[in-house]
């Protein structure tokens, strides 16, 4: 089965800095994009950066400036590294990925349990 695990995600105090990884394992034939989701107690899940197969990314006007979303295509993994962090930015961040399936050939869409993101000041 095709998995996705996050990891990284922590306590930090506001203005530090963390590191998202999710990496995707099982059989697949491609990843078409990869994004980063955020879902904060009370609030809908926001979409907070997406990266294509082209590598064309997209950013939340949130964190456009601070939060950078980089792949790895040979080891099927995505990274968010966050800086100055602020207090309306903890949340748990899911991973998503949108990927052809080696099975049916077809569009996939695949989410990660989250990884929490806890920001004190």
């Amino acid at each position: 089965q095709v998995q996705l695990v996050e990891s990284g995600g922590g306590l930090v105090q506001a203005g530090g800095s963390l590191r998202l990884s999710c990496v995707v394992s099982g059989k697949i034939c491609r990843i078409n994009a990869m994004a980063w989701y955020r879902q904060a107690p009370g609030k809908q899940r926001e979409l907070v950066a997406v990266i294509t197969s082209s590598g064309n990314t997209n950013y939340a006007d949130s964190v456009r400036g601070r939060f950078t979303i980089c792949r790895d295509n040979a080891k099927n993994m995505v990274f968010l590294q966050m800086n100055s962090l602020k207090s309306e930015d903890a949340a748990v961040y899911y991973c998503n990925a949108n990927y052809l399936s080696i099975w049916t050939g077809t569009p996939t869409e695949r989410w990660g349990q989250g990884t929490q993101v806890t920001v004190s000041s």
